[in-house]
């Protein structure tokens, strides 16, 4: 016998087979069944079956192989989450590169801040989420989302006409806050934040308020209507409805152009507008299917647009006599709208009517209301009667007669 048979008989000898287990061990080696004794009659039985397999026909090198994959597979995903939940988003700031100075302005919900980040200027708004306890915790979630929104809606905005963005951060390292004058400071260290372009100029609600007796020249006035325009008119390109607009949220730089800011309420336009409802924007400025809980779209932005349009070219607030509730029952009761004075050109005249109609359908895009400003012409003046040419204020809303 050669070697390989002689390995073959040892094998065969000392290996059961599944059939020779099956059929009760009657077929194996004698050595085995004095060793077995009585359990080899159990083998065979019904209750209580047993499968054998030889050693020799098992692929052990496969089995290795798959063991191997489904560990791979295992540490990806585990790598994938840990990625997930540790990396920064795209626009999330290094909190170490920013300086945050001095206050510049409060608000109903933070405060903002001058500062530097990375060496550029910038204004920070420091959101406070109520972690002092006095805001319910669906309070503090709603600014939560509100913040994400806002953050969402901003960091893909690219235009001259509108505030860049710089970046946000979520809270989670510890901000660096100034305290104030009397070293309170009741802003969380772990507050959110969103970091923009510092603008000097100020908001143009201020800058209006600074020339109310003076007034402002009408070339003046058609440059910041076309700068607000403009600027719509790129968010309504992007399917960008901004809902608060209003003299307020918009900021000037050095040169007086105006941006806007602040898109804390802004939000993607749905495609069926009766998605879109409820009050939301700032009263005297709200069109009147928002005041009435009806659903709007981006022609809301347009109505906002006309009484800004408005004020821009008088330096003065819209019905600043009338209360909250005078205002929203008026305006959508009675077609209230602010008196335009005689001396207002009729080319702007009518894009203020247009824009501020009643009906959403019969208000004009913004890219329209850009062209119609644009073909203005200003060189003969036009804008509103400075008051200190007058014993007793402006008569600019009897009298037929042109401004600068």
């Amino acid at each position: 016998m050669n070697g390989k048979a002689a390995a073959a008989a040892a094998m065969a000898e000392n290996s059961v087979t599944i059939d020779e287990a099956k059929g009760g061990g009657s077929n194996l080696p004698l050595k085995q069944q004095a060793a077995m004794g009585s359990k080899g009659s159990d083998v065979g039985s019904q209750s209580n079956r047993e499968m054998f397999f030889r050693a020799d026909k098992i692929d052990f090198k496969s089995w290795d192989v798959q063991l191997e994959k489904h560990i791979s597979r295992a540490w990806s995903r585990d790598r994938e989450v840990v990625s997930k939940s540790t990396s920064l988003e795209e626009w999330e700031i290094d909190l170490g590169k920013l300086d945050i100075r001095h206050v510049i302005a409060h608000g109903t919900y933070g405060t903002v801040y001058r500062g530097n980040y990375d060496g550029q200027d910038v204004a920070v708004k420091v959101l406070d989420w109520g972690e002092d306890g006095i805001a319910t915790a669906a309070e503090t979630a709603a600014l939560r989302a509100s913040f994400r929104q806002e953050v969402a809606v901003w960091h893909k905005l690219d235009h001259p006409n509108v505030t860049k963005f710089v970046g946000a951060s979520m809270g989670t390292s510890n901000l660096k806050i100034p305290s104030s004058n009397d070293g309170n400071n009741s802003i969380p260290s772990r507050a959110c934040c969103v970091v923009v372009e510092y603008l000097p100029g100020g908001t143009l609600k201020k800058f209006l308020i600074r020339n109310r007796r003076k007034k402002l020249a009408f070339k003046v006035v058609i440059q910041l209507a076309l700068d607000l325009s403009r600027g719509l008119n790129y968010l309504h390109s992007r399917k960008i409805v901004h809902r608060d607009v209003k003299t307020e949220n918009m900021l000037l730089n050095s040169q007086r152009t105006l941006k806007i800011a602040d898109f804390g309420v802004a939000r993607v336009e749905a495609q069926n507008p009766r998605d879109m409802t409820g009050e939301t924007g700032t009263l005297g400025y709200m069109a009147p299917e928002v005041l009435d809980g009806k659903p709007y779209n981006r022609k809301c932005d347009v109505y906002s647009f006309g009484i800004c349009l408005w004020e821009i070219y008088c330096c003065d607030m819209p019905y600043p006599d009338l209360s909250f509730a005078e205002i929203s029952s008026a305006v959508v009761r009675q077609n209230l709208r602010p008196e335009i004075p005689r001396c207002c050109p009729s080319s702007l005249a009518g894009i203020m009517k247009r824009c501020w109609d009643g009906q959403p359908d019969r208000r004009p895009e913004m890219d329209e209301v850009v062209k119609m400003l644009e073909a203005i012409d200003t060189t003969k003046g036009g804008g509103m009667i400075p008051e200190d040419q007058f014993r007793r204020g402006c008569f600019c809303f009897t009298a037929a007669v042109r401004g600068p």
